[in-house]
């Protein structure tokens, strides 16, 4: 099967490759802010970020006389996208196509060189099976449909010239290709992370979103039993003033997974405690080379989040592990 053989090449391709980590999710998921802060936090001169919205087909005018949108595989042009990952996975740059989302035109390519980690944001970039084995990290974004409209409303907005009808037609246009192909993509990731509030808690405004990550035992997950048995109540038990709990909880598929919980409501200095049992648990992965984790976390003007700092720092420790074990 060919992603086997990707699979099989990157085993025994010689020297170092990239640690590919995918984020997959619908349009104002929150990818993007989640990817900014991993690469503030290695640095430029370390990871490589590719948006594979890149590789739609057509520009924003001509779809607009097509029978589906940016979200439909045929909009995309899915086989250059694979051969690309490939390619990077290997070591390899690209000349990658580039969509302008400001104008929606496509606009002229770039060339992208693989640095020792390589982040794939977007829409489709778990959609195949020969896109998925160029991975060792898949992440899904998996926020409540009514907060992704109201974030998709706020960015179309300020920053793509729609107004607030044309977002909200755009969305119900696109419901059935997201109910058919993005959303499909959550059952591969290994980390399936979802910002909201806690449910039934009325939490003054301001208040950092919530953060559940369901940990799929498909990789190795770091041990924070330190940090989550750190109060009389322990593992498991419903413990809603700590920055951090670990439930099993079952998927939509019915299999049990891990859920851990990182609420927004706690003070900075239980976040920290978190924070820097995580920055242990990196230290003997990232060498000298320890990561900054002063620029995890911002939201832009918005602010910061400590659950979205965590998440990242989690995600950086994935990154930094897969790295490890491949050196070793």
């Amino acid at each position: 099967m060919p992603h086997r053989i990707v699979h099989m090449l990157r085993a025994r391709g010689a020297g170092r490759r990239p640690v590919m980590l995918a984020i997959a999710g619908d349009s104002a998921a929150g990818k993007t802010t989640l990817t900014r802060g991993l690469v503030q936090c290695l640095g430029a001169d370390r990871m490589t970020a590719v948006c594979v919205d890149d590789y739609h087909r057509y520009d924003r005018a001509e779809r607009a006389g097509k029978p589906f949108t940016a979200l439909h595989p045929d909009c995309n042009h899915i086989d250059i996208m694979e051969q690309h990952l490939q390619l990077l996975s290997m070591g390899e740059p690209i000349l990658k196509p580039v969509y302008d989302h400001s104008t929606g035109e496509l606009v002229r390519p770039e060339l992208v060189e693989p640095r020792d980690f390589v982040i794939v944001e977007g829409l489709l970039p778990l959609h195949t099976r020969m896109a998925r084995a160029c991975f060792d990290i898949t992440v899904y974004l998996d926020p409540p449909e009514p907060l992704r409209h109201s974030w998709k409303v706020r960015r179309d907005c300020a920053k793509r010239g729609y107004t607030p009808e044309q977002v909200m037609a755009e969305l119900d246009r696109r419901e059935p290709e997201s109910a058919a192909y993005i959303r499909p993509q959550r059952k591969h990731a290994d980390i399936v992370v979802r910002f909201a509030p806690v449910a039934g808690r009325l939490d003054p405004p301001g208040t950092p979103l919530s953060a559940e990550l369901l940990l799929r035992p498909t990789i190795d997950h770091p041990d924070l039993a330190d940090v989550l048995d750190s109060g009389p109540a322990g593992v498991g038990a419903d413990r809603t003033e700590t920055a951090m709990h670990l439930r099993l909880h079952r998927d939509t598929d019915g299999r049990p997974v891990d859920a851990l919980h990182v609420h927004g409501y706690v003070s900075p200095e239980e976040s920290q405690v978190v924070k820097k049992a995580i920055l242990e648990h990196l230290g003997p992965r990232a060498g000298t080379a320890l990561p900054d984790p002063g620029v995890l976390g911002h939201l832009g003007d918005a602010g910061t989040s400590d659950p979205l700092a965590i998440t990242q720092l989690l995600l950086l420790y994935h990154l930094l592990d897969a790295d490890h074990r491949q050196a070793a």
